[in-house]
């Protein structure tokens, strides 16, 4: 599995004009945005490892005696987003092949996996919607951006 995850003071998801997910955050506080993506050899094990990774990731800002938190010190929200297109292979030309992207029927369940480990975790966690035209909007905080690969 694969993930693109961001810092953000704020973010939405939204699905033909509704909103479908976004971080509830008060000023100066953080959250996290992950696109997560789905290859064919994943599985329950590496969906679980990633949520812990989320969960646990030091890059939110802790205040003044902490420099470095995590969404699980701080109870920070994260939205997370199908991304089939992380897996996306350009080595050829122009044109993506998606070879590496795990099918649709493989990857929703995974993705929800991630998405029920974070919520086992503790985690609030807020969602796109898995094969939708998403329009995500988002404040990069930093910026900080990290690709997560387990």
């Amino acid at each position: 599995m694969r993930a693109v995850v961001q810092r953000v003071s704020s973010a939405s998801v939204t699905v033909d004009g509704e909103t479908v997910g976004q971080l509830d955050l008060s000023d100066g506080e953080l959250g996290l945005v992950a696109l997560v993506g789905v290859t064919h050899d994943d599985g329950p094990t590496a969906a679980a490892k990633l949520a812990d990774k989320l969960w646990r990731l030091r890059i939110l800002d802790g205040g003044d005696d902490r420099r470095e938190a995590s969404a699980a010190d701080l109870n920070a929200p994260i939205l997370v987003i199908s991304q089939f297109t992380l897996y996306a292979n350009t080595d050829k030309g122009r044109r993506p092949s998606w070879n590496a992207a795990a099918p649709g029927p493989v990857a929703e369940p995974l993705v929800e996996r991630v998405v029920d480990e974070l919520r086992g975790l503790g985690a609030t966690v807020a969602t796109g919607r898995f094969g939708a035209h998403m329009h995500v909007d988002l404040v990069n905080d930093g910026p900080v951006t990290l690709v997560l690969d387990v």
